[in-house]
Protein backbone atom coordinates (compact mmCIF):
# COMPACT_ATOMS: atom_id res chain seq x y z
CA UNK A 1 0.00 0.00 0.00
CA UNK A 2 2.65 2.48 0.74
CA UNK A 3 4.34 1.72 -2.31
CA UNK A 4 1.16 2.45 -4.12
CA UNK A 5 0.55 5.33 -2.79
CA UNK A 6 4.79 6.71 -3.46
CA UNK A 7 3.77 6.14 -6.86
CA UNK A 8 0.81 7.79 -6.88
CA UNK A 9 2.44 10.61 -5.11
CA UNK A 10 5.29 10.99 -7.79
CA UNK A 11 2.68 10.21 -10.80
CA UNK A 12 1.31 13.83 -8.84
CA UNK A 13 4.32 15.51 -9.31
CA UNK A 14 4.73 14.58 -12.93
CA UNK A 15 1.36 15.90 -13.48
CA UNK A 16 1.81 18.90 -12.13
CA UNK A 17 4.93 19.35 -14.11
CA UNK A 18 3.34 18.72 -17.36
CA UNK A 19 -0.01 20.83 -16.13
CA UNK A 20 3.10 24.11 -16.19
CA UNK A 21 5.08 23.32 -18.70
CA UNK A 22 3.40 26.31 -20.71
CA UNK A 23 4.89 29.23 -18.97
CA UNK A 24 6.07 32.55 -19.84
CA UNK A 25 8.95 34.27 -19.49
CA UNK A 26 8.32 37.89 -18.95
CA UNK A 27 11.02 38.41 -16.77
CA UNK A 28 13.00 38.39 -19.84
CA UNK A 29 13.70 42.08 -20.73
CA UNK A 30 17.20 42.24 -22.19
CA UNK A 31 19.21 40.57 -25.52
CA UNK A 32 20.07 37.13 -23.70
CA UNK A 33 16.32 34.86 -23.82
CA UNK A 34 17.81 31.47 -22.07
CA UNK A 35 21.13 29.92 -21.34
CA UNK A 36 22.64 26.93 -22.26
CA UNK A 37 24.97 25.07 -19.62
CA UNK A 38 27.15 22.77 -20.40
CA UNK A 39 29.70 21.10 -17.86
CA UNK A 40 32.50 19.38 -19.74
CA UNK A 41 33.84 17.16 -16.97
CA UNK A 42 37.60 16.94 -16.48
CA UNK A 43 38.10 20.27 -18.98
CA UNK A 44 41.05 22.44 -17.27
CA UNK A 45 41.11 25.67 -18.41
CA UNK A 46 44.68 24.91 -20.03
CA UNK A 47 42.67 22.55 -22.33
CA UNK A 48 40.87 25.01 -23.21
CA UNK A 49 43.63 27.27 -24.36
CA UNK A 50 44.86 24.07 -26.04
CA UNK A 51 41.93 22.91 -28.18
CA UNK A 52 41.23 26.21 -28.86
CA UNK A 53 44.30 27.87 -30.04
CA UNK A 54 46.44 24.56 -31.59
CA UNK A 55 49.25 22.89 -30.25
CA UNK A 56 52.29 22.61 -32.91
CA UNK A 57 52.15 18.62 -32.63
CA UNK A 58 48.64 18.19 -33.50
CA UNK A 59 46.17 18.78 -36.57
CA UNK A 60 48.93 20.94 -38.32
CA UNK A 61 48.77 23.12 -35.29
CA UNK A 62 45.17 24.25 -35.70
CA UNK A 63 42.57 23.95 -32.94
CA UNK A 64 41.36 20.26 -32.43
CA UNK A 65 38.30 22.31 -31.15
CA UNK A 66 37.19 24.19 -33.74
CA UNK A 67 33.32 24.85 -32.25
CA UNK A 68 34.89 25.90 -28.92
CA UNK A 69 37.54 28.13 -30.73
CA UNK A 70 34.58 29.98 -32.36
CA UNK A 71 32.69 30.63 -29.25
CA UNK A 72 35.90 31.69 -27.71
CA UNK A 73 35.69 34.51 -30.42
CA UNK A 74 32.85 35.70 -28.82
CA UNK A 75 33.12 35.19 -25.02
CA UNK A 76 34.90 35.76 -22.05
CA UNK A 77 37.25 33.43 -20.58
CA UNK A 78 37.92 32.93 -16.91
CA UNK A 79 41.41 31.44 -16.68
CA UNK A 80 41.75 31.18 -12.93
CA UNK A 81 38.44 29.79 -11.76
CA UNK A 82 38.43 27.31 -9.59
CA UNK A 83 35.70 24.43 -8.93
CA UNK A 84 34.62 24.02 -5.68
CA UNK A 85 36.43 22.30 -2.60
CA UNK A 86 36.22 19.35 -2.49
CA UNK A 87 35.97 19.14 -6.63
CA UNK A 88 33.89 15.53 -6.77
CA UNK A 89 30.90 16.00 -9.24
CA UNK A 90 28.17 16.25 -6.60
CA UNK A 91 29.81 18.96 -4.71
CA UNK A 92 31.12 20.70 -7.70
CA UNK A 93 27.68 20.84 -9.74
CA UNK A 94 25.93 21.70 -7.00
CA UNK A 95 28.34 24.73 -6.43
CA UNK A 96 27.46 25.60 -9.77
CA UNK A 97 23.36 25.89 -9.92
CA UNK A 98 23.51 26.65 -6.26
CA UNK A 99 26.50 29.64 -5.67
CA UNK A 100 27.44 27.64 -2.34
CA UNK A 101 30.39 26.49 -0.94
CA UNK A 102 30.30 22.97 0.75
CA UNK A 103 30.16 24.59 3.23
CA UNK A 104 26.66 25.97 2.68
CA UNK A 105 25.14 23.45 0.60
CA UNK A 106 26.02 20.49 3.30
CA UNK A 107 27.43 18.65 -0.63
CA UNK A 108 30.89 17.56 0.13
CA UNK A 109 30.65 14.05 -2.23
CA UNK A 110 28.52 11.87 -3.22
CA UNK A 111 29.44 9.31 -1.21
CA UNK A 112 29.75 11.25 2.21
CA UNK A 113 28.78 11.09 6.11
CA UNK A 114 26.06 12.82 7.87
CA UNK A 115 25.95 12.58 11.84
CA UNK A 116 22.11 13.45 11.89
CA UNK A 117 20.61 10.58 9.44
CA UNK A 118 20.32 7.16 9.66
CA UNK A 119 20.65 4.35 7.37
CA UNK A 120 18.41 3.31 4.38
CA UNK A 121 15.90 0.48 4.93
CA UNK A 122 17.51 -0.80 1.77
CA UNK A 123 20.99 -1.86 1.15
CA UNK A 124 22.27 0.61 -1.95
CA UNK A 125 22.98 -1.51 -5.58
CA UNK A 126 26.99 -0.56 -4.11
CA UNK A 127 26.56 -1.42 -0.48
CA UNK A 128 25.56 0.98 1.85
CA UNK A 129 24.19 -1.24 4.78
CA UNK A 130 20.18 -1.19 5.51
CA UNK A 131 19.71 -0.26 8.98
CA UNK A 132 17.27 0.93 11.66
CA UNK A 133 15.75 4.32 12.12
CA UNK A 134 13.59 5.13 14.99
CA UNK A 135 11.32 8.67 14.55
CA UNK A 136 12.38 11.03 16.10
CA UNK A 137 15.06 9.64 18.19
CA UNK A 138 18.42 10.29 18.15
CA UNK A 139 20.67 9.29 15.10
CA UNK A 140 23.02 6.96 14.85
CA UNK A 141 24.39 8.59 11.45
CA UNK A 142 25.40 6.82 8.11
CA UNK A 143 27.34 7.39 5.13
CA UNK A 144 25.03 8.97 2.80
CA UNK A 145 25.10 7.84 -1.52
CA UNK A 146 23.69 9.91 -4.11
CA UNK A 147 25.11 7.56 -7.31
CA UNK A 148 24.15 4.81 -9.04
CA UNK A 149 23.68 2.61 -5.98
CA UNK A 150 19.46 4.34 -4.76
CA UNK A 151 18.48 3.15 -8.49
CA UNK A 152 16.15 0.88 -8.65
CA UNK A 153 18.41 -1.04 -10.48
CA UNK A 154 21.41 0.16 -11.23
CA UNK A 155 22.54 -2.65 -14.10
CA UNK A 156 20.11 -0.73 -16.86
CA UNK A 157 20.35 2.30 -18.61
CA UNK A 158 16.65 3.30 -17.53
CA UNK A 159 18.09 3.06 -13.87
CA UNK A 160 14.98 0.48 -13.64
CA UNK A 161 12.08 3.06 -13.71
CA UNK A 162 8.79 0.99 -14.05
CA UNK A 163 7.15 1.50 -17.59
CA UNK A 164 10.43 2.92 -18.63
CA UNK A 165 11.77 2.42 -22.51
CA UNK A 166 15.48 1.35 -23.05
CA UNK A 167 17.26 4.65 -22.85
CA UNK A 168 15.14 6.74 -20.58
CA UNK A 169 15.95 7.30 -16.89
CA UNK A 170 15.26 9.60 -14.25
CA UNK A 171 13.52 10.40 -10.89
CA UNK A 172 11.75 7.55 -11.28
CA UNK A 173 14.47 5.16 -11.53
CA UNK A 174 15.15 6.02 -7.78
CA UNK A 175 14.18 3.45 -5.01
CA UNK A 176 13.13 5.17 -1.99
CA UNK A 177 14.20 2.70 -0.11
CA UNK A 178 17.81 2.95 -0.98
CA UNK A 179 17.32 6.43 0.17
CA UNK A 180 18.74 7.36 3.88
CA UNK A 181 16.12 8.68 6.49
CA UNK A 182 16.23 11.33 8.36
CA UNK A 183 14.84 10.98 12.10
CA UNK A 184 14.05 14.41 12.70
CA UNK A 185 11.60 13.64 9.86
CA UNK A 186 9.82 10.72 10.92
CA UNK A 187 12.24 8.31 9.27
CA UNK A 188 11.10 9.75 6.20
CA UNK A 189 13.69 8.94 3.05
CA UNK A 190 16.31 12.46 2.53
CA UNK A 191 15.46 12.59 -1.58
CA UNK A 192 18.60 13.87 -3.36
CA UNK A 193 16.61 17.80 -3.92
CA UNK A 194 15.97 17.57 -0.08
CA UNK A 195 19.65 16.48 0.85
CA UNK A 196 21.27 20.16 -0.93
CA UNK A 197 20.78 22.90 1.66
CA UNK A 198 20.41 25.64 -0.98
CA UNK A 199 18.31 26.19 -3.83
CA UNK A 200 19.00 26.63 -6.92
CA UNK A 201 18.83 28.74 -10.04
CA UNK A 202 15.91 25.82 -11.39
CA UNK A 203 13.81 26.44 -8.74
CA UNK A 204 14.58 30.26 -8.76
CA UNK A 205 13.77 30.09 -12.46
CA UNK A 206 10.91 27.94 -12.76
CA UNK A 207 9.02 29.92 -10.01
CA UNK A 208 9.66 32.93 -12.43
CA UNK A 209 7.76 31.18 -15.19
CA UNK A 210 11.03 29.30 -16.91
CA UNK A 211 10.88 26.35 -18.54
CA UNK A 212 13.46 24.11 -17.17
CA UNK A 213 15.70 20.86 -18.12
CA UNK A 214 18.48 18.97 -17.31
CA UNK A 215 20.51 16.04 -18.26
CA UNK A 216 22.79 14.29 -16.56
CA UNK A 217 24.54 10.63 -15.76
CA UNK A 218 22.84 9.89 -12.45
CA UNK A 219 19.07 9.99 -10.82
CA UNK A 220 20.12 11.03 -8.04
CA UNK A 221 21.33 14.42 -9.53
CA UNK A 222 17.97 15.48 -9.24
CA UNK A 223 19.21 17.10 -6.96
CA UNK A 224 19.68 20.19 -9.44
CA UNK A 225 16.20 20.72 -8.07
CA UNK A 226 16.76 21.66 -4.83
CA UNK A 227 14.78 24.76 -3.37
CA UNK A 228 11.71 23.78 -4.98
CA UNK A 229 11.70 19.82 -5.53
CA UNK A 230 11.04 18.05 -9.08
CA UNK A 231 8.65 20.57 -9.96
CA UNK A 232 11.51 22.79 -10.33
CA UNK A 233 12.46 20.35 -13.39
CA UNK A 234 10.03 20.07 -16.34
CA UNK A 235 12.43 17.90 -18.11
CA UNK A 236 14.76 15.77 -16.30
CA UNK A 237 16.77 12.84 -18.22
CA UNK A 238 19.25 10.70 -16.37
CA UNK A 239 20.21 7.63 -17.95
CA UNK A 240 23.02 5.61 -15.35
CA UNK A 241 26.33 5.68 -16.77
CA UNK A 242 27.08 2.76 -14.44
CA UNK A 243 24.82 0.21 -16.09
CA UNK A 244 25.59 -2.33 -17.89
CA UNK A 245 26.46 -1.33 -21.98
CA UNK A 246 23.88 -2.03 -24.14
CA UNK A 247 23.46 -1.58 -27.72
CA UNK A 248 21.89 1.92 -28.60
CA UNK A 249 19.67 1.11 -31.85
CA UNK A 250 19.40 4.28 -34.28
CA UNK A 251 21.98 6.51 -31.95
CA UNK A 252 24.76 7.88 -33.69
CA UNK A 253 27.33 10.06 -32.15
CA UNK A 254 28.60 13.14 -33.43
CA UNK A 255 31.48 11.76 -35.51
CA UNK A 256 29.38 9.41 -37.42
CA UNK A 257 29.60 6.38 -35.04
CA UNK A 258 26.94 4.27 -35.31
CA UNK A 259 26.15 2.63 -31.67
CA UNK A 260 24.07 -0.42 -33.14
CA UNK A 261 26.06 -2.90 -32.41
CA UNK A 262 27.83 -2.00 -29.01
CA UNK A 263 31.00 0.19 -30.52
CA UNK A 264 33.76 -1.58 -28.23
CA UNK A 265 32.19 -5.07 -27.40
CA UNK A 266 35.44 -5.99 -25.93
CA UNK A 267 35.50 -4.10 -23.23
CA UNK A 268 34.32 -4.60 -19.59
CA UNK A 269 30.56 -3.87 -20.59
CA UNK A 270 29.60 -3.54 -16.87
CA UNK A 271 29.63 0.69 -17.45
CA UNK A 272 29.94 3.03 -19.87
CA UNK A 273 33.32 4.42 -18.36
CA UNK A 274 35.35 1.61 -18.98
CA UNK A 275 35.87 2.43 -23.18
CA UNK A 276 36.72 5.26 -24.68
CA UNK A 277 34.24 4.50 -27.28
CA UNK A 278 31.14 3.44 -25.64
CA UNK A 279 31.53 6.49 -23.16
CA UNK A 280 30.47 8.27 -26.48
CA UNK A 281 27.71 6.83 -27.19
CA UNK A 282 26.21 7.02 -23.95
CA UNK A 283 26.87 11.06 -23.97
CA UNK A 284 25.52 10.94 -27.08
CA UNK A 285 22.13 9.87 -25.60
CA UNK A 286 22.12 13.46 -23.51
CA UNK A 287 23.68 15.35 -26.35
CA UNK A 288 20.37 14.47 -28.35
CA UNK A 289 17.76 15.37 -25.32
CA UNK A 290 19.90 18.83 -25.20
CA UNK A 291 18.59 18.73 -29.46
CA UNK A 292 15.40 18.02 -28.58
CA UNK A 293 15.10 20.82 -26.27
CA UNK A 294 16.62 23.50 -28.87
CA UNK A 295 13.65 22.38 -30.85
CA UNK A 296 11.12 22.53 -28.23
CA UNK A 297 10.45 18.82 -27.30
CA UNK A 298 10.68 17.15 -24.84
CA UNK A 299 14.53 14.89 -24.20
CA UNK A 300 13.48 12.37 -26.35
CA UNK A 301 11.89 14.06 -28.59
CA UNK A 302 8.23 12.31 -28.03
CA UNK A 303 6.20 14.95 -27.84
CA UNK A 304 6.44 18.97 -28.54
CA UNK A 305 6.84 21.31 -25.15
CA UNK A 306 8.90 24.49 -25.59
CA UNK A 307 12.23 26.06 -25.73
CA UNK A 308 13.85 25.76 -21.86
CA UNK A 309 14.44 28.85 -20.41
CA UNK A 310 17.73 27.07 -18.64
CA UNK A 311 18.77 23.78 -20.33
CA UNK A 312 22.39 21.78 -20.58
CA UNK A 313 23.90 18.82 -19.71
CA UNK A 314 27.65 17.20 -18.52
CA UNK A 315 29.77 15.73 -20.99
CA UNK A 316 31.42 12.38 -19.36
CA UNK A 317 33.98 11.35 -22.34
CA UNK A 318 36.56 14.06 -21.63
CA UNK A 319 36.45 12.83 -18.02
CA UNK A 320 37.57 8.73 -19.29
CA UNK A 321 39.84 10.04 -21.48
CA UNK A 322 41.94 11.78 -19.53
CA UNK A 323 42.33 8.79 -16.27
CA UNK A 324 41.44 5.40 -18.17
CA UNK A 325 43.67 2.64 -18.83
CA UNK A 326 41.47 0.43 -21.24
CA UNK A 327 43.41 -3.25 -20.68
CA UNK A 328 41.06 -4.82 -23.50
CA UNK A 329 42.79 -2.96 -26.03
CA UNK A 330 46.20 -1.77 -24.82
CA UNK A 331 44.86 1.57 -25.17
CA UNK A 332 46.34 4.29 -22.73
CA UNK A 333 44.54 7.56 -21.91
CA UNK A 334 45.47 10.82 -20.46
CA UNK A 335 48.16 13.31 -21.40
CA UNK A 336 51.58 13.12 -22.92
CA UNK A 337 53.52 15.87 -20.65
CA UNK A 338 52.71 18.42 -17.90
CA UNK A 339 51.90 21.26 -20.81
CA UNK A 340 48.54 19.20 -21.34
CA UNK A 341 49.63 17.40 -24.84
CA UNK A 342 46.49 15.01 -25.24
CA UNK A 343 47.18 11.27 -26.26
CA UNK A 344 45.04 10.13 -29.13
CA UNK A 345 42.59 8.77 -27.05
CA UNK A 346 41.76 11.61 -25.20
CA UNK A 347 41.99 13.31 -28.80
CA UNK A 348 39.27 11.78 -29.80
CA UNK A 349 37.18 12.40 -26.54
CA UNK A 350 38.18 16.50 -27.49
CA UNK A 351 37.04 15.98 -30.93
CA UNK A 352 33.56 14.43 -29.96
CA UNK A 353 32.55 16.68 -27.21
CA UNK A 354 33.55 19.66 -29.90
CA UNK A 355 31.90 17.86 -32.65
CA UNK A 356 28.40 17.92 -29.84
CA UNK A 357 29.12 21.20 -29.12
CA UNK A 358 29.19 22.36 -32.87
CA UNK A 359 25.41 20.17 -33.26
CA UNK A 360 24.30 22.64 -30.65
CA UNK A 361 25.50 25.71 -32.16
CA UNK A 362 23.89 24.81 -35.70
CA UNK A 363 20.93 24.01 -34.18
CA UNK A 364 20.35 26.91 -32.00
CA UNK A 365 21.35 28.61 -35.28
CA UNK A 366 18.82 26.87 -37.64
CA UNK A 367 15.78 27.98 -35.16
CA UNK A 368 16.81 31.53 -35.12
CA UNK A 369 18.04 31.24 -31.17
CA UNK A 370 21.65 31.89 -30.94
CA UNK A 371 21.55 35.52 -30.75
CA UNK A 372 19.87 35.43 -27.85
CA UNK A 373 21.18 32.60 -25.99
CA UNK A 374 23.98 32.88 -23.78
CA UNK A 375 26.40 29.64 -24.01
CA UNK A 376 28.22 28.73 -20.94
CA UNK A 377 31.12 26.01 -20.93
CA UNK A 378 32.67 24.78 -17.26
CA UNK A 379 33.40 21.71 -15.60
CA UNK A 380 32.19 20.54 -12.36
CA UNK A 381 35.80 19.17 -11.72
CA UNK A 382 39.03 18.87 -13.15
CA UNK A 383 41.32 15.87 -12.95
CA UNK A 384 44.46 15.45 -11.93
CA UNK A 385 47.50 15.07 -12.27
CA UNK A 386 48.17 16.53 -15.65
CA UNK A 387 51.26 14.90 -15.91
CA UNK A 388 51.46 11.17 -16.44
CA UNK A 389 54.26 10.64 -14.50
CA UNK A 390 53.32 12.19 -11.72
CA UNK A 391 50.42 9.55 -10.96
CA UNK A 392 50.68 7.25 -7.52
CA UNK A 393 48.00 4.80 -6.87
CA UNK A 394 48.72 4.89 -3.44
CA UNK A 395 47.27 1.44 -2.10
CA UNK A 396 49.52 -0.36 -3.83
CA UNK A 397 52.74 0.31 -2.23
CA UNK A 398 51.01 2.40 0.81
CA UNK A 399 47.51 2.99 2.49
CA UNK A 400 44.80 5.96 3.30
CA UNK A 401 44.64 7.96 5.82
CA UNK A 402 40.76 6.57 6.66
CA UNK A 403 42.52 3.13 6.05
CA UNK A 404 45.13 4.16 9.01
CA UNK A 405 42.23 5.51 11.44
CA UNK A 406 40.06 2.57 10.90
CA UNK A 407 42.46 -0.48 12.12
CA UNK A 408 42.66 1.98 15.15
CA UNK A 409 38.85 2.42 15.80
CA UNK A 410 38.35 5.80 15.17
CA UNK A 411 36.18 5.38 12.50
CA UNK A 412 32.27 4.79 12.00
CA UNK A 413 31.67 1.48 10.45
CA UNK A 414 29.77 2.17 7.60
CA UNK A 415 32.64 4.18 6.47
CA UNK A 416 35.19 1.76 7.87
CA UNK A 417 37.75 0.21 5.52
CA UNK A 418 37.06 -3.07 8.03
CA UNK A 419 33.62 -3.30 6.68
CA UNK A 420 33.58 -5.90 4.51
CA UNK A 421 30.39 -5.67 2.70
CA UNK A 422 30.49 -1.36 2.88
CA UNK A 423 30.52 1.40 0.12
CA UNK A 424 33.74 2.34 1.68
CA UNK A 425 35.27 5.44 2.53
CA UNK A 426 35.18 8.99 0.88
CA UNK A 427 38.73 9.01 -0.74
CA UNK A 428 39.91 9.76 -4.11
CA UNK A 429 42.73 12.08 -4.80
CA UNK A 430 41.48 13.42 -1.22
CA UNK A 431 40.28 11.88 1.76
CA UNK A 432 37.12 13.16 4.29
CA UNK A 433 37.63 11.82 7.46
CA UNK A 434 34.44 11.34 9.66
CA UNK A 435 35.49 10.16 13.10
CA UNK A 436 32.85 7.96 15.14
CA UNK A 437 34.04 10.78 17.99
CA UNK A 438 35.12 14.07 17.51
CA UNK A 439 36.85 13.97 20.62
CA UNK A 440 39.20 11.86 19.00
CA UNK A 441 40.42 14.30 16.22
CA UNK A 442 43.92 14.99 17.65
CA UNK A 443 44.77 11.46 18.19
CA UNK A 444 43.76 10.59 14.80
CA UNK A 445 45.69 13.29 13.45
CA UNK A 446 48.89 12.24 15.43
CA UNK A 447 48.65 8.47 13.78
CA UNK A 448 47.95 10.30 10.51
CA UNK A 449 50.98 12.14 10.70
CA UNK A 450 53.30 9.26 12.54
CA UNK A 451 52.72 7.28 9.22
CA UNK A 452 52.64 10.27 6.80
CA UNK A 453 54.83 8.94 4.18
CA UNK A 454 53.27 5.49 3.99
CA UNK A 455 49.57 7.57 3.68
CA UNK A 456 51.42 9.59 0.76
CA UNK A 457 50.76 12.55 2.81
CA UNK A 458 54.23 14.31 3.40
CA UNK A 459 54.12 16.88 1.27
CA UNK A 460 50.36 17.11 1.02
CA UNK A 461 48.06 19.32 4.20
CA UNK A 462 45.65 17.88 6.85
CA UNK A 463 43.02 20.41 7.50
CA UNK A 464 41.45 20.07 11.26
CA UNK A 465 40.49 22.59 13.87
CA UNK A 466 40.54 25.79 12.65
CA UNK A 467 42.50 25.47 9.68
CA UNK A 468 39.44 23.23 8.96
CA UNK A 469 36.81 25.68 10.39
CA UNK A 470 37.95 28.95 8.47
CA UNK A 471 36.52 27.48 5.03
CA UNK A 472 34.21 24.70 6.27
CA UNK A 473 31.53 24.60 9.58
CA UNK A 474 32.54 23.39 12.95
CA UNK A 475 32.22 19.53 12.87
CA UNK A 476 31.20 19.97 16.34
CA UNK A 477 27.69 21.73 15.01
CA UNK A 478 27.52 21.09 11.63
CA UNK A 479 26.56 16.98 10.95
CA UNK A 480 27.92 17.15 7.59
CA UNK A 481 31.35 18.37 8.33
CA UNK A 482 34.22 15.99 7.97
CA UNK A 483 36.30 16.08 11.05
CA UNK A 484 39.53 16.00 9.10
CA UNK A 485 40.30 16.45 5.74
CA UNK A 486 43.39 15.15 3.81
CA UNK A 487 44.54 16.43 0.64
CA UNK A 488 47.71 14.09 -0.29
CA UNK A 489 51.07 14.47 -2.35
CA UNK A 490 49.71 15.62 -5.85
CA UNK A 491 49.26 12.65 -7.68
CA UNK A 492 48.70 10.39 -5.27
CA UNK A 493 45.49 8.60 -5.52
CA UNK A 494 43.80 6.67 -2.77
CA UNK A 495 43.34 3.61 -5.07
CA UNK A 496 44.68 0.19 -5.68
CA UNK A 497 43.68 0.20 -9.23
CA UNK A 498 45.48 -0.56 -12.19
CA UNK A 499 42.67 1.08 -14.52
CA UNK A 500 43.35 4.86 -14.01
CA UNK A 501 45.44 7.20 -14.23
CA UNK A 502 44.43 10.27 -13.12
CA UNK A 503 41.48 11.11 -10.49
CA UNK A 504 39.54 14.06 -9.20
CA UNK A 505 37.69 15.26 -5.99
CA UNK A 506 40.86 17.02 -4.36
CA UNK A 507 42.02 20.93 -4.26
CA UNK A 508 45.01 20.07 -6.41
CA UNK A 509 45.76 22.75 -9.02
CA UNK A 510 44.98 20.31 -11.50
CA UNK A 511 41.57 19.05 -9.94
CA UNK A 512 39.87 22.69 -9.55
CA UNK A 513 41.41 24.92 -12.64
CA UNK A 514 38.66 24.60 -15.36
CA UNK A 515 37.12 25.94 -18.23
CA UNK A 516 34.75 28.88 -17.52
CA UNK A 517 33.63 30.42 -20.59
CA UNK A 518 30.52 32.78 -21.31
CA UNK A 519 29.79 33.14 -25.12
CA UNK A 520 27.52 34.97 -26.98
CA UNK A 521 27.15 36.78 -30.59
CA UNK A 522 27.17 40.28 -28.67
CA UNK A 523 30.26 39.41 -26.59
CA UNK A 524 33.93 40.73 -27.43
CA UNK A 525 36.36 38.36 -26.73
CA UNK A 526 38.05 38.89 -23.79
CA UNK A 527 40.24 37.32 -21.36
CA UNK A 528 39.99 37.89 -17.47
CA UNK A 529 42.70 36.40 -15.70
CA UNK A 530 41.22 37.65 -11.76
CA UNK A 531 40.68 34.53 -9.83
CA UNK A 532 36.83 33.59 -10.03
CA UNK A 533 34.81 30.62 -8.91
CA UNK A 534 32.69 28.31 -10.47
CA UNK A 535 29.96 29.31 -7.45
CA UNK A 536 29.51 32.26 -9.87
CA UNK A 537 27.85 31.15 -12.20
CA UNK A 538 24.91 30.70 -10.58
CA UNK A 539 24.28 34.04 -10.32
CA UNK A 540 25.70 35.42 -13.67
CA UNK A 541 22.89 33.46 -15.14
CA UNK A 542 20.36 34.63 -13.37
CA UNK A 543 21.09 38.34 -14.14
CA UNK A 544 21.79 37.29 -17.46
CA UNK A 545 18.08 36.32 -17.44
CA UNK A 546 16.58 39.38 -15.73
CA UNK A 547 16.38 37.87 -12.72
CA UNK A 548 17.61 38.63 -9.18
CA UNK A 549 20.91 36.73 -7.68
CA UNK A 550 20.11 37.17 -4.16
CA UNK A 551 17.20 34.77 -5.09
CA UNK A 552 19.69 32.15 -4.53
CA UNK A 553 19.98 31.83 -0.64
CA UNK A 554 23.64 30.93 -1.03
CA UNK A 555 24.66 33.88 -3.09
CA UNK A 556 23.12 35.56 0.11
CA UNK A 557 24.44 33.81 2.82
CA UNK A 558 28.18 33.57 1.39
CA UNK A 559 28.57 36.82 -0.57
CA UNK A 560 28.82 35.13 -3.97
CA UNK A 561 29.61 37.35 -6.57
CA UNK A 562 28.25 37.81 -9.98
CA UNK A 563 31.34 36.99 -12.44
CA UNK A 564 33.47 39.92 -14.11
CA UNK A 565 33.16 41.07 -17.41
Amino acid sequence: MKKTIALLSLAAVCLIGTAIAQTNNNFLKGNIKRVLLISVDGMHAVDFENCARGISTINNGQPFCPALAALGKTGVNYVAASTSKTSDSFPGLTAIITGGSPAYTGVYYDVAYSRNYDAPAKTTGNGLGAGPCTPFATPTGTTTEYEEGIDIDKTKLNGGAPGASLTDGGIASIDSKKLVRDPNNGCNPVWPWDFVRANSIFSVIHGAGGFTAWSDKHPAYSSVASGAGPIALDDFYAPEINSNVVALPHVVTPLGASCDPIRDPGSDLTAWTNSFQNIQCYDTLKVNAVLNWINGKSHLGAKQTQVPTIFGMNFQALSVGQKLIEASNSTTGGYLDAAGTPGAALLSEFQFVDAAIAEFVGELKEQNLFDSTLIVITAKHGQSPIDPSRYVSQLINGTSPVTLLSNAGYIPFSESTNNPTGIGPTEDDVSLVWLSNSADTLPAVQILEANATAAGIELGQIYYGPSLTLNYNNPLFDPRTPDIIVTPNVGVTYSGSTAKLAEHGGFAHDDTNVVLLLSNPSYAAKTIRASVGTVQVAPTILQSLGLSPTSLSAVVSEGTAVLPK
